[in-house]
């Protein structure tokens, strides 16, 4: 008894496709040659009328022989177009050479004059054809397409060929990114690169990612923000910067998260949070232009982006869900920590002997607030334990300036009114560095002296923001995973599955 190896089928594709390619060179044609200029993309071609001559080039992907003609459709980044192969008009030899070397997955380009069908397609009138790239491996089946969400992720580019939605997607994400960056260069903000290898990884409260810089001979991390040299620029006589880059933290993968992801982080002098809630509405009053929707549907949800989009005190939420005053829990701008223990056994919010006090402020705070904000919130005004980087509320050193913006229940933007006291934002880091060895915060903020230090130089009043690209990607196009708006997302190695 004999069995079929594995992939024999596609072995024995891949072995008949090298022998056309050395079929066709056999016959002095260069299946990959140099260049080929097309005058018109397909969706220019398909504009045009009757009888105009046009070159174009694109993917075959579909080829229908009927004896001395083919129809055919080729595709290229604006659309497909059909093309109409005759044997009397492109030469016997050139169509046979059509007809039996090539094939659906095949690159062409194609030269002729535009007609239209009996059923009313117009299609370009094939005069001379000239092999572009030769495939070897076979598409992913037409009707059924690229469908496992594993193999799409992992093979980006089949995903890309065989399914028209997920092309879309991506077009609308850079669409996106483009609307960012003309708001707030025209608002006056300068676009910056800052450092991606860092000494120490500050900025926001990850596990960095740690490398090993040879010359130096010291460890380096890859940065988890650009918070603070985007803050050094402002330091150093810069209205406004902003930069949209990804950032790296060493934490878990799930439908929200990704190893590295794209933020957008902006600072602007003499600006606070309320000037970044209005900077928000401004970005989503352009998204939904690109979108063509004021309202998406989200992971069953049906959201409503139409700004102006509604603020929500989290000390008022706090006391509603809870039924305890926010400060109860509150020490300075610390913890109480006996008080958030007692609120988290008495709401059943579950945590362990070395849960940290914040991880369990967190905790009560998703399941009893954020976990219900299905339409666009700003949630205000943070406690300053957990909000390091923020300036405190006049009056009240408990709680800052900060908001996170909520919308189909995921976090998309965090923005602070930025603290500018070199001497507070000292001791503030300070503490946190004691959470990080005394609590077992491994989250917990580091102490960057530099920083400090250019803060004793004066910084001026600002707001900042960081919003997550890719969440806000995923709530425009109505895709509840990180997955399905990056293009290449972090997966298990494949011979580890």
């Amino acid at each position: 008894m004999t069995t079929t190896p594995p992939n024999s089928g596609i072995n024995e594709i891949v072995a008949n496709n090298y022998a056309k390619i050395k079929a066709i060179r056999e016959k002095g044609i260069d299946p990959f040659p140099h260049r080929f200029k097309p005058t018109h993309k397909a969706a220019e071609a398909a504009k045009c009328p009757a009888d105009t001559p046009v070159t174009i080039a694109g993917r075959m992907v579909l080829m229908r022989v009927m004896g001395k003609a083919t129809f055919a459709h080729i595709k290229d980044g604006t659309g497909k177009i059909q093309i109409y192969v005759k044997k009397d008009v492109v030469g016997e030899e050139p169509y046979e050479l059509f007809k039996k070397q090539m094939h659906v997955g095949d690159f062409l380009g194609v030269e002729g004059k535009l007609f239209v069908t009996h059923t009313g397609e117009l299609t370009v009138n094939a005069e001379k054809l000239t092999i572009l790239s030769k495939s070897v491996r076979p598409l992913p089946e037409k009707f059924h397409g690229l469908t496992d969400a594993e193999a799409r992720y992992r093979e980006r580019y089949l995903d890309l060929i065989s399914n028209e939605d997920v092309r879309t997607i991506f077009v609308r994400r850079s669409q996106i990114v483009a609307a960012i960056r003309d708001v707030l260069n025209t608002d006056g903000y300068l676009e910056v690169e800052t450092p991606v290898l860092c000494a120490q990884a500050g900025g926001a409260s990850a596990r960095p990612f740690i490398t090993f810089h040879n010359a130096y001979k010291y460890e380096m991390y890859m940065r988890i923000a650009t918070e603070l040299p985007l803050k050094k620029l402002i330091i150093g006589g810069f209205d406004g910067a902003y930069e949209i880059g990804r950032v790296f933290r060493n934490e878990g993968v799930d439908t929200r998260h990704n190893p590295e992801f794209t933020t957008l982080e902006a600072y602007k002098a003499y600006s606070d949070y309320n000037g970044m809630a209005e900077l928000v509405e401004t970005i989503f009053e352009r998204c939904i232009k690109i979108i063509g929707a004021e309202t998406i549907d989200y992971n069953g949800m049906k959201v409503n982006l139409k700004p102006p989009f509604r603020r929500l005190s989290l000390p008022d939420a706090w006391k509603e869900k809870t039924g305890e005053d926010i400060h109860e829990v509150l020490k300075g701008k610390g913890f109480n920590k006996e008080n958030l223990k007692k609120l988290a056994n008495k709401l059943h919010s579950e945590f362990g002997p070395d849960t940290p006090p914040a991880k369990i402020f967190e905790n009560i705070m998703d399941e009893r607030i954020l976990s219900e904000l299905d339409q666009p919130t700003f949630v205000m005004d943070y406690p300053t334990a957990i909000t390091p980087l923020a300036k405190c509320k006049a009056g009240d050193e408990s709680i800052v300036e900060r908001f996170e913006f909520f919308a189909g229940k995921e976090e998309i933007a965090n923005a602070y009114s930025e603290l500018n006291d070199p001497e507070d934002q000292k001791s503030r880091l300070l503490e946190q560095l004691r959470q990080k060895e005394e609590e077992n915060n491994g989250e917990a903020d580091v102490l960057d002296k530099d920083f400090i230090e250019a803060m004793e130089y004066g910084m001026p009043p600002m707001g900042g923001i960081g919003i997550g690209i890719d969440r806000l990607a995923m709530l425009l196009n109505g895709k509840p995973s990180i997955r399905e708006v990056i293009l290449f997302p972090l997966l298990r190695p494949s011979d580890q599955q």
